[in-house]
């Protein structure tokens, strides 16, 4: 299925739409099945996003304790660390909603070894999602200037992982682990919506949406639902440099 791609004037206007986006999508996939699987996204325009859910009016039109709560990927740092992606979501959204602290699945960064951090989350998505017809509801995703979404960054191998659907690795440039999900698990999704910004995102945008394909130079193609929807809400800053 082709992309969707909405264009907004700015960035708060992005914001805005993306929050009536996920309060309309959490009311109706509600009304036909009993709990709702959302992956938060770290970074500027989810952070807004978060804000806008807080408050009315759409924490008034969201049933909270049916959501169960996911992250897309992680900084190995501590929670208490702000590049933490939980310690933003608890900052801007979590502690101002009565989602149950049960359905919220953090990615642990107390592991001696990263690579248990995966495994373990993997264990959950798989008690979660194994014998479904698809895996998140809504898995709302940013894209870096270089392309890169979730941890999966430009020239590294967990681009092309096929197998797990959660993953750890050192990545050199930032001098940290990560630990993400991975394409399997992501375009098994019912609903992937991206939020792009910024004139320094149109290069890749560009690339993204119109260019060829190359997965290792920008790793956001390689989100393509298998059998949901893809969205693209972006600003007129990041859509310059589209036909």
């Amino acid at each position: 299925m082709a992309p969707s791609i909405h264009i907004c004037s700015n960035a708060e206007a992005v914001a805005q739409t993306a929050a009536s986006f996920t309060a309309n999508r959490i009311r109706s996939v509600l009304q036909t099945q009993n709990r709702f699987c959302i992956a938060l996204s770290g970074g500027s325009t989810p952070k807004r996003l978060h804000e806008l859910l807080a408050a009315p009016p759409f924490r008034e039109q969201i049933d909270w304790s049916k959501l169960h709560i996911f992250w897309g990927d992680e900084r190995y740092v501590p929670l208490d660390d702000t590049r933490n992606n939980a310690r933003m979501a608890y900052d801007t959204l979590l502690n101002h909603v009565p989602v149950p602290e049960d359905q919220i699945h953090l990615m642990q960064t107390d592991y001696p070894d990263p690579a248990e951090s995966a495994h373990a989350y993997e264990r959950i998505l798989h008690r979660y999602f194994d014998g479904q017809p698809h895996s998140f509801d809504l898995l709302l995703l940013g894209m870096g200037d270089d392309g890169h979404t979730l941890s999966l960054f430009p020239g590294t191998e967990v681009v092309h992982e096929m197998k797990r659907w959660c993953a750890a690795f050192y990545l050199q440039q930032q001098d940290m682990f990560r630990v993400t999900i991975t394409r399997p698990i992501a375009n098994a999704s019912s609903c992937v919506l991206f939020l792009t910004t910024g004139a320094a995102k149109a290069p890749a945008l560009h690339e993204v949406l119109q260019g060829p394909t190359n997965i290792d130079l920008y790793p956001s193609q390689t989100i393509r639902p298998e059998k949901g929807e893809l969205h693209w809400i972006v600003d007129e800053a990041a859509a310059a440099k589209l036909q």
